[in-house]
């Protein structure tokens, strides 16, 4: 088959799927409907034929039978009115009055024949039943045509059954009607009667006729099934005019099978109409050939039968009577006006449609869409002049061109498969469809073509658009959607779904598969320094470096922030150790690769390091778990100095795992009353006395676990959390002090607040003021260590709230001095008043000359200052005989006492004196330290 008729070719019907079942094929119940109702006719005929077994028999079935016929028809259509109330529902209304008018008359008729055993009289009630029969059946016929959609159908409809009806008229008046009318003997009104029977259904053959051929789509089934029912009730009728007929009727007799059949086929009409197939509901698609030339003809043969009815009397020898040369005139009359007017309603058609056709085609020639219409074969025979703005071909060039020759070879199977299954579709329920493809152009290249389809002549007509800005546009956004906008690199859905299929695809068994998880360290301070621009050319580069150091078949993408990932794709190999080693490998290089400075514009060179966290596919191991694995081992990475390479090991969930039960743990702990408060002496190095006490916090759990600020702490993330617990020791402290103030232990209490909960809302200095009033806490009795601030908090406004703070009578520590970013600056500019050292410069004092410098001369700075000094950590004599020689005042830690609870805190304060070592070492007081069962056995923070 060649290329155009495999993109039109239809599947041949019960190849392969049988299809949906025809439409308006009867159903079950349909056929034994019509089954049942033959065997009805079928039976009544047979008993006719055979005279009914007896002339009793005849009569009753002849009178009584018919009536019951008739009267099943009338119930039939007023039911179906009833429950179906459309546009239908006065046709069937007055069906049923037509039918009940023949059920009363043959009743009469049987009144007379069975019950009074009499003749029926020439003039009786029958007579006026059987009268009006044919007028509500006319109008019912009416009611169900199709409506002329102007004045002159009207009028045609009118003429058209006049033309009907009078040479019907010509034709059995020549034949019966005029000997029936001229019988002598007979009465005006018997005479009159005899002839309103067949004038009757003369009009109803007549719009039998004309409705055949204007009958509605909308109830086409039920309409021809009502018209073949009156048709046969009148063909029985005309047999019964007949004198040579009538002569010899007696009820009961055959032709009573005739009217049996018509009231039954006329009740069976409105509940057997079928689902109207699509052809019906869209006349477009049945042009319906035959009945279209019998309407046209109409008027023809009915001049034609007219003019047989004149011939006949002709031929006959007799003359021509009054009656048939009135007729046939006014049919030829009729069929000249109708002619006039079908005349004028052409000429006005084919204005109209040239009209039409001028609107239409300027439509087509000045629409920017391409219309082409191919044909059954596959060759375009029509192609709108928009092609060659659209395709850069001329019209006239595509015409003769095989569709298929056109479109892409990649897209040619999809609008083959498109077109079939189009085409063995209904048109009823898919009038078109829409395909899309590659076509090509006159200038060499290939455009986005979308087309919407419709049937045409067993052909396709093609309204077709270039669309390759918006397939164009819409490439872009779906990129734009998948990757950074910065670095182009993809982004976190993009690259998750890459790590999908690798774990999904054929490589899902490749163990080999890694994921890199990339942090940037450094980079905020580079954003702060330098400015979002600056960091954002170095995310840049760092974006390039990364691109050129994976493979091509390997993803490398920028998940936000400074936060990178790559995908590296296993190779299949068997060897998982050496796997591991070749990708930590990688890692190792690529954390070298983007750990070389970047030099910026201006010529600034910036140095950024990077952790990296590396996991492998493992079997039941998701593209979600295999990217949080990589993000916890990049953590980890981080956590353990930064600019280093982590693999992911299981113990890191279940470290994960702990700390958030330990964060949630820790969320209802000051509720439960779980925290406990214990102060460490810090003691005079001149006289060995308590000077103050430093106040600390710690958690025991419900499961009996101690833990250290420096643990719970790590856990805290929740800002709200931390400042509850801020208040808690503040006002706790604050409490246990004023208690231990009423009974003479005057010495002052510390507590650790950091310089940014200093600068916080929720801590009001009024809150502070109110607090120590409430409580009754002596002036000087409270010491705030600031501890190590950030440097990005503006000393202005925390210089502000310390010299609030010590109006209050609260003295200030400068917590961690030694270490962090505690400076010079800050001694200047805040109102400290006791200085305190960093146990890293603590530790050291003792074997490190350097340390001791560094000690000395931050002391030798305190005292020119005027400001007490605190060493934290002292912990071995050694180091007390080294700070008190280099001439700081004061030190904490456990070379003096632990963390002690309030009881034994109090003890210790009615001693009030630890012994102090001299120049040489020797055991702390030669006694065992006072500890309780509170303290912790690490050294506090």
């Amino acid at each position: 088959m060649s290329a155009p008729g495999t993109v039109l070719a239809r599947r041949p019907a019960g190849e392969g799927d049988p299809g949906p079942p025809a439409p308006g094929r009867p159903g079950a119940g349909a056929i034994l409907a019509q089954i049942g109702l033959a065997l009805l006719c079928a039976g009544y005929t047979t008993g006719a034929s055979l005279g009914w077994g007896s002339p009793e028999a005849a009569l009753f079935m002849g009178d009584f039978g018919l009536s019951a016929a008739a009267l099943t028809a009338a119930v039939s259509c007023y039911l179906y009115a009833r429950r179906h109330r459309d546009s239908a529902r006065p046709a069937w209304l007055l069906f049923a009055f037509s039918s009940f008018m023949a059920a009363a008359g043959n009743a009469v008729w049987g009144w007379y024949e069975v019950v009074l055993r009499t003749e029926v009289p020439d003039f009786s009630v029958a007579n006026l039943f059987f009268l009006l029969f044919a007028p509500p059946a006319i109008v019912g016929l009416l009611v169900l045509a199709k409506r002329p959609a102007n004045r002159a159908g009207w009028v045609c409809l009118a003429l058209d059954t006049w033309l009907i009806g009078g040479s019907l008229l010509t034709l059995s008046w020549s034949l019966a009607l005029a000997r029936t009318a001229h019988v002598e003997g007979e009465s005006v009104a018997r005479a009159a009667l005899s002839l309103a029977y067949p004038l009757l259904d003369i009009v109803l053959v007549s719009m039998v006729l004309v409705l055949h051929f204007r009958r509605s789509h909308a109830n086409r089934s039920a309409t021809n099934t009502a018209i073949a029912a009156l048709a046969l009730t009148v063909l029985c009728d005309a047999l019964f005019t007949s004198p040579l007929l009538r002569e010899n009727y007696a009820s009961g007799q055959l032709l009573d099978a005739g009217w049996f059949a018509g009231s039954l086929l006329l009740a069976y009409a409105p509940w057997g109409a079928r689902r109207l197939p699509a052809a019906a509901r869209y006349p477009g698609l049945d042009s319906r050939p035959v009945a279209g030339s019998l309407a046209a003809l109409t008027p023809y043969l009915a001049a034609a039968v007219c003019t047989l009815g004149i011939l006949y009397n002709v031929v006959e020898g007799r003359r021509v009577d009054r009656v048939v040369v009135l007729t046939g005139c006014a049919v030829v009359l009729a069929l000249v006006v109708r002619q006039g007017i079908m005349l004028l309603d052409n000429i006005a058609l084919t204005h109209e449609l040239a009209h039409k056709e001028n609107h239409f085609r300027s439509l087509v020639q000045g629409s920017s869409d391409v219309i082409m219409i191919a044909a059954p074969n596959g060759r375009l025979h029509y192609v709108s002049p928009a092609a060659s703005g659209v395709y850069g071909r001329d019209a006239d060039e595509l015409i003769g061109t095989e569709l298929a020759a056109l479109i892409h070879p990649e897209d040619l199977g999809a609008v083959v498969h498109e077109v079939r299954r189009f085409l063995a579709a209904s048109p009823a329920e898919e009038p078109t469809t829409r395909i899309e493809c590659r076509f090509r152009s006159g200038r060499g290249n290939w455009l986005n073509v979308e087309s919407t389809v419709n049937r045409h002549q067993g052909g396709l007509i093609f309204n077709s658009r270039d669309v390759t800005e918006r397939v164009r546009l819409q490439a872009q956004l779906q990129h734009n959607a998948e990757h950074d906008p910065l670095t182009d690199l993809p982004n976190r859905a993009l690259f998750t779904r890459r790590v999908r299929q690798a774990l999904g695809g054929r490589r899902a068994s490749d163990s080999g598969t890694a994921v890199l998880f990339i942090d940037l360290d450094g980079f905020k301070g580079v954003n702060d320094r330098l400015g979002h621009q600056a960091g954002d050319e170095l995310l840049v580069q760092a974006a390039r470096r990364l691109q050129d150091s994976v493979r091509a078949g390997d993803t490398a993408a920028r998940l936000g922030g400074d936060e990178f990932a790559a995908l590296i794709l296993g190779d299949g190999g068997r060897d998982r150790a050496a796997r591991r080693d070749q990708v930590q490998e990688i890692a190792d290089r690529l954390r070298l690769t983007l750990s070389r400075p970047y030099r910026l514009d201006g010529g600034q060179e910036v140095r950024v390091a990077a952790s990296i966290g590396v996991a492998f596919a493992e079997p039941g191991v998701d593209a979600g778990d295999l990217l949080r694995n990589a993000d916890l081992a990049m953590y980890r990475a981080k956590a353990a100095g930064k600019d280093r390479v982590e693999l992911y090991a299981p113990q890191m969930q279940a470290e994960v795992v702990r700390r958030t039960e330990l964060a949630a743990r820790l969320r209802t702990a000051l509720h439960d009353g779980e925290f406990a408060l214990l102060h460490q002496p810090v003691v005079d190095l001149a006289t060995g006395r308590i000077a103050a006490v430093s106040a600390q916090a710690r958690w025991r759990s419900t499961q009996g676990i101690l833990f250290t600020p420096a643990e719970y702490l790590r856990v805290t993330d929740d800002g709200e959390r931390t400042a509850e617990l801020g208040r808690w020791l503040l006002e706790e402290a604050v409490e246990q002090a004023a208690e231990r103030a009423g009974i003479g232990h005057r010495a002052p209490v510390s507590i650790r607040v950091s310089a940014r909960r200093l600068l916080d809302r929720s801590l009001p200095l009024g809150s502070v003021e109110s607090l120590l009033t409430r409580h009754g806490l002596p002036f000087g009795s409270l010491i705030v260590e600031l501890a190590d601030s950030d440097p990005r908090i503006p000393l202005d406004e925390l210089e502000q709230r310390l010299a609030v703070l010590r109006r209050l009578g609260v003295r200030i520590a400068l917590d961690g001095f030694g270490s962090g970013h505690v400076a010079v600056d800050a001694l200047r500019r805040l109102p400290v008043d006791v200085l305190k050292l960093d146990r890293g410069l603590v530790e050291g004092v003792v074997e490190s000359p350097r340390l001791r410098k560094i000690t000395r001369g931050v002391l030798r700075i305190a005292g020119e200052l005027g400001m007490r000094t605190v060493a934290d950590g002292v912990d071995v004599p050694e180091q007390v005989v080294a700070l008190r020689a280099m001439g700081c005042t004061h030190a904490q830690g456990m070379a003096f006492s632990g963390p002690l609870d309030e009881y034994r805190l109090r003890r210790a304060l009615v001693r009030d004196e630890y012994p102090l070592p001299g120049a040489v070492s020797v055991p702390v007081g030669n006694r065992t330290p006072i500890r309780s069962n509170s303290e912790t056995p690490v050294p506090p923070t």
